[in-house]
């Protein structure tokens, strides 16, 4: 493989990262200064909900960076741990942001507050285009250029969810500009708390996934050990762990019982080709034995 398309692929992933993490942070602002100008609690509450894109955006310039990092004798993987920690202090930090929103909400809309309509829609509008652009510049692989990297394709789904949040903003504040509707503002603030909910939900429990080292979601483990068992010479696969390192590295161990003529290279090379190209799995320990030691091992799948 040549060493030059994954830095690439990074270098690519950096730069639109950077310039959708720029654009976010001033539509952020914007809002944050909106809806304190305006009294818009739903304008407050996207500003909160931005924050998961930030998030995202942050996490993965991190994981660009850590990658990039050499491993230690103390830390052997490195730091690639650092960015599921921060995905989790993150994810708890918007859920409590979000319970104090609702709090807020609820008091509103038995106690309405004027609101500026207008100003809010002003607002919502420029963030429409703001999350358009986002959405356009992380939608796509660059023409000729790498693929898009996992945190891209994450940053997307938060980009899209913030459009929709934009647009319960304007419809908030029209409503309450052409209709006198003032319930309409804490309202759509609890629809954007739930997309706040729903989009760092997704955080959380890949975070716990992985620390909890479970199997990737899109990986069938018992596919996978057909696939072992259909190379030829093999007699049992056993002892079989996949568990993801980082969003962007899978770990696997195995131990494979070979017959006695077999090639143990061959089986070796073969196994090693399947799990890098089928399963994109390159940090890979396999245990090739001639005697089956599974009943004197610790009993696992």
């Amino acid at each position: 493989m040549d060493n030059r398309q994954p830095r690439a692929a990074a270098d690519s992933d950096r730069r639109r990262l950077l310039i959708v993490l720029g654009v976010t942070s001033v539509y952020f602002v914007t809002e944050l200064v909106g809806g304190y100008l305006t009294g818009s609690l739903a304008l407050l509450s996207d500003a909160v909900h931005m924050l998961t894109d930030i998030a995202a955006l942050c996490l993965g310039l991190l994981t660009l960076w850590i990658s990039a990092r050499p491993a230690s004798s103390a830390k052997t993987y490195g730091y690639l741990r650092a960015e599921i920690l921060g995905a989790l202090l993150n994810g708890l930090f918007l859920w409590l942001l979000v319970v104090f929103i609702w709090i807020e909400a609820v008091g509103r809309l038995r106690n309405p507050r004027p609101v500026s309509g207008l100003g809010v829609m002003a607002v919502a509008i420029v963030g429409i285009g703001v999350n358009a652009f986002s959405a356009w510049t992380t939608s796509t692989d660059a023409p000729g250029g790498p693929r898009r990297g996992m945190a891209i394709r994450a940053v997307f789904v938060h980009v899209i969810s913030d459009l929709i949040g934009s647009v319960g903003v304007l419809a908030s504040g029209a409503l309450n500009y052409f209709t006198g509707w003032m319930q309409a503002d804490p309202a759509v603030s609890i629809l954007i708390g739930g997309l706040v909910l729903y989009g760092s939900w997704g955080l959380v429990r890949e975070g716990m996934d992985i620390l909890m080292e479970s199997v990737p979601s899109h990986i069938d483990l018992d596919e996978m050990r057909n696939d072992l068992l259909a190379v030829s010479g093999t007699e049992e696969v056993h002892d079989l762990h996949v568990w993801c390192l980082t969003t962007r590295q899978i770990a696997l161990s195995a131990h494979a019982v070979v017959a006695p003529d077999a090639d143990r290279d061959r089986v070796l090379a073969e196994m090693c080709h399947l799990l890098q190209t089928k399963f994109d799995i390159h940090h890979l320990t396999l245990q090739l034995e001639c005697d089956n030691r599974r009943e004197r091992e610790p009993e696992h799948f």
